[in-house]
């Protein structure tokens, strides 16, 4: 992404500006859920907004079909505010939206972790199974909130605490992994047709780069427009609303799919991490290359209007990463996954 392009996406938004009818009585409330789970903010009663992302506008999109088909009206709009609202006042109500969305994830840990400590004088630290089950919803709760928080709110931290001091009154193991999706059989994965937004960049790139090179060699690339593009039966759609490989949680689609297929490869994880941190811009592994990686993309997206040639380019890229990351995986004597 060029600085243009940030700067853009910084200053615009999307709007949302719908008309529901008074019946029937669920509509409005199933709308309402969904625009609170998306994370869109109201501006105005029938306005909600969300940053102008990819994600978002597919999100919008979602939405306004549902409220067509339940007989109402709606239309999405791309705006940039030049009088009344300020872009440090629409991202102060995205900070207080999250905020109370992290402060009540943080108390119902608390209620557990005092459930937990009822229970230890009760049973004489006696665990009930379902304590765990527990703590994965809270992770569930924690990984829905992240991936709406979209200007970084200050509550996280307080979440994560107590939901921390749970896992540590249940005394586990140095990790306690959260719930991964079910493995993919990669035998049912073969000579498929695999489906993205187009425009490809970081993730969508390495994605398809990973399936091509480690998933299904025989893969079929189709790259469409979100905004008029309809599931097909047999189809298989990635970086996508609702498709089948995409962000879950705090996790870009490229590291969704090393989960689904156990791709356990020391050089892989280096090239998820490394697009972690360029598509969600959380620096969450720091990875000092992350840069260097997303200047090449930048460039070669600008050189390559059609998806097709910078995928050719950035596969080119990322199999020179791997193969740098392999050689220094196997100088350090750690076995690598191989490929199918």
């Amino acid at each position: 992404m060029t600085s243009t392009e940030e700067t853009t996406q910084e200053s615009s938004w999307l709007l949302l500006i719908h008309q529901i009818p008074p019946k029937p009585d669920y509509l409005r409330v199933k709308i309402g859920r969904r625009l609170q789970r998306i994370g869109a903010v109201a501006v105005k009663n029938s306005v909600y907004v969300l940053p102008d992302r990819p994600q978002s506008l597919e999100d919008f999109q979602w939405v306004r079909a549902e409220i067509i088909d339940g007989g109402g009206d709606a239309s999405i709009c791309r705006a940039s505010f030049v009088d009344g609202l300020t872009n440090s006042q629409l991202e102060h109500g995205f900070h207080s939206a999250r905020d109370a969305d992290y402060a009540d994830l943080a108390d119902s840990a608390r209620d557990v972790w005092s459930g937990l400590r009822r229970r230890d004088r009760d049973a004489g630290r006696q665990r009930p199974t379902r304590a765990e089950d527990e703590v994965a919803r809270l992770r569930k709760r924690l990984s829905a909130i992240v991936a709406i928080d979209f200007f970084a709110a200050t509550g996280r931290r307080v979440a994560e605490d107590a939901i921390r001091a749970v896992v540590e009154e249940l005394e586990p193991t140095d990790e306690s992994p959260g719930v991964l999706p079910e493995e993919a059989d990669r035998s049912a994965y073969r000579g498929r047709t695999w489906v993205t937004r187009s425009g490809i960049f970081v993730d969508r790139i390495a994605s398809a780069w990973l399936i091509r090179r480690f998933i299904d060699r025989d893969a079929k690339f189709k790259f469409v427009s979100s905004e008029k593009y309809r599931a097909v039966r047999g189809e298989l759609r990635f970086d996508m609303f609702e498709g089948e490989f995409t962000h879950e949680g705090d996790r870009c689609t490229f590291e969704t799919l090393l989960d689904r297929f156990a791709l356990v490869d020391p050089a892989l994880q280096c090239i998820a991490e490394i697009v972690h941190d360029i598509d969600l811009k959380d620096e969450k592994f720091g990875r000092i290359d992350a840069s260097g990686v997303a200047r090449v993309l930048t460039g070669i997206a600008a050189a390559n209007a059609e998806d097709a040639a910078r995928l050719e380019r950035g596969s080119q890229l990322f199999d020179d990463l791997y193969a740098v990351y392999t050689a220094e995986s196997k100088a350090k004597g750690v076995e690598v996954a191989g490929e199918e």
